[in-house]
């Protein structure tokens, strides 16, 4: 039940979040083992202005994209090969044919089971749930 929240810049079509909201959901099944039914993708645009590094307006498109998954569910391999493929992803889509912004940035946060959920029950009561079902 991962969340994706990508902060882009500068301003994008909108048409093109839908295709990218699908690859990284895409990426997140395949490289991380996680559900597409409950894995959700949030994307804001910035205007270039509001985007910095090294105190200075961004020169080429720059993304920062934070995904939130059960702590323990993948190994350092699995979070390493989805950083990466997700990079590659964002500077597909976004990078217009050039490279991303180097300070573009994709972060694996690892939450513990207790700490959240979706549909108002925590992971870890559904974990329970699950060990609790006789074979």
């Amino acid at each position: 039940m991962p969340t994706l929240n990508l902060k882009v810049a500068p301003l994008q079509n909108p048409g093109r979040y839908q295709q990218l909201a699908q690859e990284l959901t895409l990426l997140t099944g395949r490289l991380l083992g996680k559900r597409r039914e409950v894995t959700a993708v949030m994307i804001e645009d910035l205007p270039a202005a509001r985007w910095h590094v090294d105190g200075k307006d961004v020169q080429r498109p720059t993304a920062l994209l934070e995904i939130s998954i059960t702590a323990g569910t993948n190994t350092a391999e699995e979070k390493a090969a989805f950083i990466k493929a997700a990079f590659a992803e964002l500077e597909r889509q976004l990078g217009c044919g050039g490279p991303l912004e180097e300070a573009s940035y994709v972060v694996v946060r690892e939450l513990p089971a207790t700490d959240w959920g979706y549909g108002g029950q925590t992971q870890k009561a559904r974990q329970a749930a699950r060990l609790a079902v006789p074979a």
